[in-house]
């Protein structure tokens, strides 16, 4: 093994680890599993919310928190000054691409100041732990934090595009000169690849791969009893998750199907209002919100119910579908983002998006056919074995993440 291949790889999320994105931890541990030194680097600490099991205390234990580190203002002077007198030039040069890449407005360049002086603390640590590469997920603000980290300490940078917040506002987010700069892109499906080509100049396209996120099969298992109409939603209380559609739908079926049952894994900022909904619309006995879960313990929901529903108004491609394919449930999402490169008819329903009446219809058509549904269990645990083993897709990313010159 080389020298550059023993150091380790930095790995840069805006939180971590969270609830909401297990795929990440993961994908750190499948990347370890395949010999990667991985250092996990965090803007903040996690809310206790989001430490919902051991791995996760765990994996916040280990990793760096920059905000935590930038409250010394000695600390934070230290770093930048260091970094100015060990490479002026280098420093020098992130600072104009800081301002370069400024988002408009006095807003924008304030913003783009903290994202700076963070990047001073990021880099700072990356050159103490011999840092090789320095890997982003999500690519807004904390890609911002790791483009110009890396500029700064002098190593290549890459990032996972998941989208779709970031497509919403590309030009903000400077997403073009992101790509132009990262040694490589991981798109999470082909969805998010075309539009990174649409907001990047053509010579970059070749950096642009395809690397799915995952999950791990052998985690879930079927159904545990015959079914009994129980659905269940796994995600962010946001409004982007378009559960009000959802209660909505469960309400105009609650005549034909009096035992359906609707539970809800997961917490936000729309929780009470989603409750009040809820009872607004007479469900208070057919809705049980479980807030945020562990890994296992969602695989254990996913065990007990019939019927797995994602109303989104916007996704890339949902980890939780995965998880629930893979848990042999059938599915039903919206026709958003890359939702339809996951979801088929072999293996689920896609519906338009915001529409009750639809969704309403989509559930019917499962509940009232359970044979059906199980034979789009048994093809959703068939794909995502195929197609969307974190194990297999780390190894990808491994392979774009090898040893590589410093630049």
């Amino acid at each position: 093994m080389t020298r550059s291949a023993t150091r380790p790889v930095a790995y840069l999320t805006g939180q971590y680890p969270r609830a909401t994105d297990t795929f990440i931890q993961r994908e750190v541990a499948a990347l370890r599993a395949c010999g990667l030194a991985i250092e996990t680097c965090s803007i903040r600490r996690t809310g206790a919310e989001h430490l919902v099991g051991p791995e996760q205390r765990e994996e916040a234990a280990r990793t760096f928190h920059i905000l935590e580190a930038a409250q010394n203002p000695l600390r934070l002077a230290a770093a930048h000054l260091t970094a100015l007198a060990r490479a002026p030039r280098r420093y020098l040069s992130a600072l104009a691409l800081a301002m370069r890449t400024a988002p408009p407005g006095l807003k924008g360049a304030l913003y783009q100041a903290f994202y700076f002086a963070e990047a001073g603390m990021l880099a700072a640590h990356l050159r103490r732990i011999r840092a090789r590469h320095l890997h982003n997920h999500i690519a807004e603000a904390a890609g911002t934090v790791a483009m110009l980290a890396a500029h700064m300490a002098g190593i290549p940078f890459s990032f996972t595009l998941h989208g779709p917040g970031i497509f919403m506002a590309p030009a903000w987010w400077r997403l073009d000169e992101k790509i132009r700069r990262a040694r490589f892109v991981a798109c999470i499906s082909h969805f998010a690849r075309a539009q990174a080509m649409l907001l990047s100049a053509q010579e970059d396209w070749d950096k642009l791969h395809i690397v799915h996120c995952g999950v791990d099969p052998a985690r879930y298992r079927a159904p545990e009893s015959q079914p009994q109409k129980r659905l269940l939603f796994v995600g962010r209380l946001a409004a982007v998750k378009g559960v009000p559609v959802l209660l909505e739908a469960l309400a105009a079926l609650s005549e034909a199907h009096p035992e359906i049952h609707l539970t809800l894994v997961g917490d936000g900022p729309e929780r009470g209002a989603l409750e009040e909904a809820a009872r607004n619309l007479g469900l208070c006995e057919r809705t049980t919100f479980l807030g945020y879960l562990s890994q296992d313990a969602v695989a254990e929901q996913l065990a007990r119910h019939d019927l797995f529903v994602l109303p989104s108004f916007a996704e890339g491609v949902p980890v939780v579908l995965m998880e629930a394919m893979a848990a042999r449930l059938p599915v039903i999402a919206t026709a958003v983002g890359g939702v339809g490169e996951l979801v088929d008819a072999t293996c689920g329903l896609i519906v338009p998006p915001g529409d009750s009446e639809a969704l309403a219809r989509a559930i019917d058509a499962l509940l009232s056919a359970p044979e059906r549904g199980r034979e789009m269990g048994a093809a959703g645990a068939a794909k995502v074995a195929a197609h969307f083993d974190s194990r297999k897709e780390a190894a990808r990313l491994a392979r774009l993440l090898g040893p590589e010159a410093r630049p």
